[in-house]
C-alpha cells in the first residue's frame, strides 16, 4: 500500500508540475491574447468613437434645427399677426364722377338719364322691389336709390318718383322704405356719383374693402364648395385635399387640381410670392396653420374675399370681390344676381383665363360648371339653378371699356389738385374718397367728337391720317368746375396732357381782351367807334421793327370796333392795342385770370403768348361767367375712409370786369360766331343758344384754336402737330369744328347777355365804302349812355338816341324783378343828366 502510495504520489508530481507549467503558459497565453484582443479591438473603438461623434452633433443638430423652426415659426407667427392686425392694405384715393342732378323745371332727356342709370348698374324692372332697379313709362320715372354718402351728408335708401311732362321734371317725390314715413316733396334727387379710378398705391393694386356681413351667403358658401370643401373643418392644411390631388394630377400626367385651402392661397397672395418652390409650400403650409390657430374662420375668410386678384385694367389691378363686383357689373356686392356671384367664382379661379370681357365662352362654361357644383353640394336648389345657368352672361357697359373710362387726362389734373393739399403718402395708402367736378356725359360727348370730326378735317384737307393732335377743356360757366377734358386724340392715352402742359401761341384768342380794355373806357370808345385798318410799323426796343398785315393781306380803312373784332383785323387790333398801351392789355389779361407774366411787346396784341388749353378757358371763363372770376377745380370734396369730410373746396368768385363792359365784349364775341370768322360753328345747331367765340391762328397755320360759349358751358379747343409743323388749318378750318360737333351733343343753355340801365340801343348809321361814306347802312348796338358823343363817326349827323330795338330784345331781357323797358322818349342829353 504505501508503495502504491509513493507511487502515486510520483503519478501526481508530474501532473502538479504541469500545472504549474501549465499555469505559467496560461498567463503567457493571455498576455498574448490580451495583446491580440488589444490589436483585433483597436479599430472598433475607433468606430465606435465616430458614430459616437455622429450622434453627438446630429442630436445637436437636431436640436438646434428643431430651435431654428421654432424660432423661425415664432418670427412667422409675429409677422403674421402685426400684418394681419395692423392695416392690411395700403387703400388708394377713390375717385368719383360728378353725381347726376334731376331737378323740378330740368329738360328731361331720356336718353341721358338712362344710359346714366345704366352705367351706375341700375336695372329695369316693374316691380320696383330691391334697390338698384328704376322703372320709366314716358311720364314717371321712378329709381330705388341706394344709401350713399355725399360730402354734405348721408343719403339713406329711398324711392324717387319723378312725374315727367312736355320734356320736363314737373314734381319729384321720395319716400324711405320699411319708414313709416309719408311722401314728402323735394326740389332735387342727385344719382350716386359713378367711381371711375383710383390714385393707386406703388403695387398699383386697387380694392373696395368688404365686411363679411355685406358678403351674400351663395358667394362664401359656392367659394367653399368650388375651392375648399373642408374650410369650416380643417386648421389651415387638409392633408387628404392634397393627396386627393397629387393623385388625380399624377393620373392626368398634368396638374389638373390644386391641393391648396382658401387659408394657404389667402398666405401666398398676402404674405409670400407665386414663386413655384418646396421652400415656399412648406413656409406657406406653416403659416396657414398659425393663421388659422390665431384667427376665426370667418375672419380668415373676410380678409380672402379682399385679397384676391380677379382682374387687370391697364396698370391697375383690380383685387378682392367687393371692386370686381363694380367693375364688372356696375353694382355694389350685395345686389349681385346668383348668375353674377358665379361668374365671380369663375373668375377667381383664373382671372386671365375666365374674365367675362375678354373671354367670354370661357367664363360662361366656367360659371355654369360653379353653378353645377353648388348645386350638386346642396347650396342652391334646382329652380335657382335652373334661372341662373339660362341667365345671359352680361357685364356693366363701362367695364367694357373701362381704360376710355379711366379718363386718364382729367385723373392728371385731378392729381395736380391734390398734391397742393395732400401729402403723397396719404393719397396711396389713406382710402380717401374724392368727389369731383366730372361729367361722363359730356366727356363722352367730347371723346366721340373728337374722334369722328379730327378724322374728317385730315381727310377732307388731304392731312396725313393721325398726324394732327388735339386738346380741349370743358367748364362750367356758373362754378368754374371741369366738366372734361382730353390732352390726346386717344382718349384712354395716359402719358402726355397737351390740356395741361402744352403751351402754345394763342393767336387771335387774345384779342378780345385789347377790344374789352378799350370798351372799359367808355368815353372814348364803343362798340361803334372807328378803328384803322392800314399798315403799321412798330418799333420794339432791342428787335427789329415790326409789320403786321391781314390774314387777307388787304387794308380795309376806317372800320368799326366791333367789325374789326368780328372779322379779326390784325392792323385794326395793333392800331388800337398801340393806342390803348401794350402795358395796359398785358394787365388786361392778368386781370382775367392769366397767372403766368405776360411779355409786354407789341406782338402780345396778336396773341404771341404761350398759353395751354386750360389758361385760355380761365381767361374765358371770365367773360362768359359776367366779368367775375372763379378759379378752375375738379375737386369738390374730399372724405376719409371712414367718411368723415376733409376737404370742401369752395367757389372763390372775384368780379374784374364791369358787368356792362362785360356785356359788350360778349355782344361783339356773339357777333364773331353770327357774322365773322366763325360763323361756320352755328351749323348743325337746333336751337339758337347766343353762342359767343372767337377763332385764333397762329404764323405758318401751326396751331388752330376757338374758344367760346353757351349760356351754361365754355369750352376751348386747340389742334395742331406736337413738331411743330404747318397744319394748313386756321381756327375755323379746324378747331372750331371739332368745338361745334362737340357742343351739339352737349345739353346747352341759352347765353343771355346782362341788360342795365347803363346800356341802351343805338341805331348805328355806316357805309361799306370807306371813300365814300353814304351812310346807307344800318344797324343796331349795345352802347353805355358814356359813349353817347359819337361825334367821330363819318354819319353821326344822322343819329338819333334811339330805344330798344325789338329785335334786340332777345339779347337784352330784363331780370324778372326789373320794370319793362318800355319807357317815354328822351333825348340822349336828357338821359346823360337823369
Amino acid at each position: 500500500m504505501p508503495r502504491k502510495k509513493a507511487t502515486s504520489n510520483k503519478r501526481v508530481a508530474p501532473v502538479v508540475r504541469k500545472k504549474r507549467s501549465s499555469g505559467g503558459s496560461s498567463s503567457s497565453r493571455k498576455k498574448r491574447a490580451s495583446r491580440a484582443n488589444a490589436k483585433s479591438s483597436k479599430p472598433q473603438s475607433t468606430s465606435s468613437k465616430v458614430w459616437s461623434f455622429i450622434r453627438f452633433w446630429l442630436l445637436r443638430g437636431f436640436l438646434l434645427g428643431l430651435l431654428f423652426l421654432l424660432g423661425f415659426t415664432v418670427y412667422l407667427d409675429i409677422s403674421i399677426r402685426k400684418k394681419f392686425e395692423g392695416q392690411k392694405w395700403a387703400l388708394p384715393a377713390h375717385v368719383y364722377t360728378r353725381p347726376m342732378e334731376l331737378y323740378i323745371g330740368q329738360a328731361f332727356d331720356e336718353k341721358l338719364v338712362l344710359a346714366e342709370l345704366a352705367e351706375l348698374g341700375y336695372t329695369s324692372r316693374n316691380d320696383l322691389a330691391r334697390v338698384g332697379t328704376y322703372r320709366y313709362t314716358g311720364d314717371e320715372l321712378s329709381i330705388y336709390q341706394r344709401e350713399f354718402r355725399f360730402w354734405d351728408g348721408l343719403r339713406p335708401q329711398q324711392i324717387a318718383r319723378m312725374s315727367i311732362s312736355g320734356q320736363r321734371i314737373q314734381s319729384i317725390t321720395v319716400e324711405v322704405p320699411d319708414v313709416s314715413l309719408p311722401r314728402s316733396d323735394t326740389e332735387i334727387v342727385r344719382l350716386e356719383p359713378r367711381l371711375f379710378g383710383s390714385v393707386s398705391p406703388l403695387s398699383h393694386e386697387d380694392r373696395s374693402l368688404l365686411r363679411i356681413e355685406q358678403v351674400p351667403s351663395e358667394l362664401i358658401d359656392g367659394l367653399i364648395a368650388n375651392e375648399d370643401r373642408q374650410f369650416r373643418s380643417h386648421f389651415g392644411v387638409n392633408p387628404l385635399g392634397i393627396a386627393r390631388a397629387m393623385i388625380r394630377n399624377v393620373r392626368a400626367g398634368r396638374v389638373v387640381q390644386g391641393g391648396s385651402t382658401l387659408t394657404q392661397q389667402l398666405v401666398k397672395n398676402y404674405y409670400l410670392s407665386s414663386e413655384q418652390s418646396y421652400k415656399r409650400k412648406a413656409i406657406e403650409a406653416i403659416m396657414a396653420v398659425l393663421l388659422e390657430m390665431h384667427y376665426s374662420k370667418d375672419e380668415i375668410m373676410q380678409a380672402y374675399l379682399n385679397e384676391v386678384h380677379l382682374s387687370q385694367v391697364g396698370n391697375r389691378a383690380i383685387h378682392g370681390f367687393g371692386l370686381a363686383s363694380r367693375y364688372f357689373f356696375g353694382r355694389p356686392i350685395e345686389e349681385l344676381e346668383l348668375d353674377q356671384i358665379a361668374v365671380l367664382i369663375a373668375v377667381n379661379n383664373g382671372p386671365s383665363k375666365y374674365n367675362p370681357i375678354r373671354n367670354p365662352n370661357n367664363a360662361l362654361e366656367r360659371r355654369n360648371l360653379v353653378l353645377k357644383t353648388m348645386l350638386e353640394q346642396g347650396v342652391i336648389d334646382d329652380v335657382r339653378y335652373q334661372q341662373a345657368v339660362a341667365a345671359k352672361l352680361s357685364v356693366s357697359p363701362t367695364a367694357e371699356h373701362a381704360a376710355l373710362l379711366s379718363y386718364p387726362s382729367f385723373m392728371g389734373f385731378v392729381r395736380e389738385n391734390l398734391r397742393q393739399d395732400y401729402q403723397q403718402e396719404d393719397l396711396l395708402n389713406d382710402g380717401l374718397q374724392i368727389h369731383t367736378t366730372l361729367n361722363p356725359r359730356i366727356q363722352e360727348s367730347l371723346e366721340t367728337a373728337v374722334r369722328k370730326e379730327l378724322a374728317a378735317v385730315e381727310k377732307n384737307k388731304g392731312i396725313k391720317a393721325g398726324s394732327l393732335q388735339v386738346a380741349a377743356v370743358v367748364l362750367r360757366t356758373d362754378n368754374g368746375e371741369v366738366a372734361a377734358m382730353l390732352g390726346d386724340r386717344n382718349p384712354s392715352f395716359s402719358g402726355y396732357n397737351r390740356a395741361l402742359s402744352a403751351k402754345r401761341p394763342v393767336g387771335s384768342l387774345l384779342k378780345p381782351f385789347v377790344y374789352l380794355t378799350a370798351l372799359e373806357q367808355p368815353e372814348r370808345y364803343s362798340l361803334a367807334s372807328l378803328i384803322s385798318d392800314r399798315s403799321i410799323t412798330v418799333s420794339q426796343r432791342g428787335s427789329p421793327d415790326w409789320t403786321p398785315g391781314n390774314y387777307d393781306k388787304r387794308e380795309h380803312g376806317d372800320v368799326m370796333l366791333i367789325e374789326a373784332l368780328s372779322r379779326s383785323y390784325n392792323l385794326a387790333t395793333v392800331q388800337l392795342g398801340m393806342e390803348l398801351g401794350v402795358p395796359e392789355v398785358a394787365n388786361t389779361i392778368r386781370r382775367l385770370g392769366y397767372q403766368d407774366s405776360v411779355s409786354e411787346l407789341p406782338s402780345v396784341l396778336l396773341g404771341a403768348v404761350p398759353m395751354t388749353v386750360m389758361d385760355v378757358g380761365q381767361l374765358y371763363l371770365s367773360l362768359a361767367s359776367g366779368g367775375f372770376k372763379t378759379p378752375v377745380k375738379g375737386i369738390r370734396s374730399v372724405l376719409s375712409n371712414e367718411n368723415e369730410p376733409l376737404a370742401r373746396y369752395s367757389l372763390d368768385i372775384e368780379q374784374v370786369v364791369e358787368p356792362e363792359f362785360a356785356m359788350l365784349i360778349n355782344y361783339a364775341l356773339q357777333d364773331v360766331v353770327r357774322n365773322g370768322t366763325a360763323r361756320n360753328v352755328l351749323t348743325g345747331f337746333r336751337y339758337d343758344y347766343g353762342l359767343a367765340g372767337k377763332t385764333g391762328t397762329t404764323d405758318d397755320y401751326r396751331d388752330s384754336w376757338f374758344a367760346g360759349f353757351s349760356g351754361n358751358y365754355v369750352m376751348v379747343v386747340w389742334v395742331g402737330r406736337d413738331d411743330y409743323q404747318s397744319t394748313g388749318l386756321t381756327g375755323a378750318s379746324g378747331a372750331a369744328k371739332l368745338w361745334a360737333k362737340s357742343m351739339q351733343a352737349m345739353p346747352l343753355e341759352r347765353f343771355e347777355l346782362g341788360y342795365s340801365d347803363a346800356v341802351i340801343s343805338q341805331t348805328i348809321h355806316y357805309s361799306l365804302d370807306p371813300q365814300r361814306q353814304d351812310c346807307s347802312l344800318e344797324r343796331n348796338l349795345p352802347m353805355l349812355i358814356e359813349s353817347l358823343e359819337l361825334e367821330n363817326l363819318p354819319c353821326a349827323k344822322r343819329m338819333q338816341y334811339d330805344l330798344i330795338d325789338e329785335d334786340e330784345l332777345q339779347h337784352f331781357e330784363p331780370s324778372p324783378d326789373q320794370a319793362p323797358l318800355r319807357r317815354k322818349k328822351k333825348s340822349w342829353w336828357q338821359r346823360l343828366f337823369d
